[in-house]
């Protein structure tokens, strides 16, 4: 009895310093017009208002949809909080929250015959509610002095990597680099970012994204890319963003871009 007595109160420690680390990350709004959206912020340690820090947006995926703020943090959250990477790469990193019902990227989502779910990408086409407001937020966090404009940086996961693929071609100027974790987008879009590098990842058991658009886009840009890194992990389903999350070159890769 002692022992799994023991065992709960580690289990409860752990989750109480996991909820507490987070906290680390500000909440904040962009509000301006018809746009608002509420994001957390974490900003480097010793923070300094005088000097200026890259910037990392990151977009999270359908699960962490809604209003509360809070569950955006669930993946990627965590690792911008290990103290070699606070240490190492000092930036500001900001997970906007998308609300339950909109959706980052512009897309058709319907069911075939069996029920399964098909995905189709627009071309073109205006941005969703709240990628609108994704990119007045952007550019409100670009206006501050804090903040390096050579080093700004997006990256995402499954409904966020789609809405990355969507960013990056809307604010093509933007960004140095970026990342797309079982992501997908109309291959016609491509030629809008394909001067920006890029690193895709992939589970090849993905049942949820179809590891087909992932290839696709990797495939093309290998072709007009300027720099593109594709990354399958075989045996990985649709939580492909834990082996991403522990490359261990993800961020010195990310980190090494400047914006031309």
């Amino acid at each position: 009895m002692n022992k799994i007595f023991l065992t709960i109160c580690i289990l409860f420690s752990a989750l109480f310093l996991n909820a507490q680390d987070l906290k680390k990350y500000d909440r904040g709004s962009f509000i301006k017009g018809k746009d608002s959206i509420y994001y957390r912020v974490l900003f480097p340690e010793n923070f300094n208002p005088a000097e200026k820090y890259p910037i990392v947006f990151f977009l999270h995926g359908s699960g962490e949809r809604g209003n509360d703020n809070e569950k955006q943090l669930a993946h990627g959250g965590k690792l911008f909080l290990k103290a070699d990477v606070r240490k190492n790469f000092p930036a500001i990193v900001v997970f906007p929250q998308c609300p339950e019902n909109d959706f980052w990227a512009n897309i058709n989502i319907t069911n075939d015959e069996k029920g399964k779910r098909k995905i189709s990408f627009v071309e073109g086409g205006k941005p969703t509610k709240i990628m609108h407001a994704v990119q007045g937020m952007v550019k409100d966090f670009l206006k501050k002095p804090f903040v390096n404009k050579e080093q700004v940086y997006i990256g995402g996961l499954s409904m966020g990597g789609m809405g990355t693929y969507e960013l990056l071609r809307r604010q093509r100027k933007t960004f140095a680099a970026a990342f797309a974790i079982c992501g997908g987008d109309n291959t016609n879009n491509i030629k809008k970012y394909q001067t920006i590098p890029l690193w895709i990842f992939q589970g090849a058991k993905d049942d949820i994204v179809d590891p087909a658009f992932s290839m696709a886009i990797a495939e093309r840009l290998k072709t007009v890319g300027d720099e593109v890194k594709f990354t399958l992990y075989p045996n990985a389903n649709h939580n492909s963003w834990d082996s991403a999350f522990a490359e261990p070159e993800l961020l010195p890769w990310l980190f090494s871009h400047n914006k031309n």
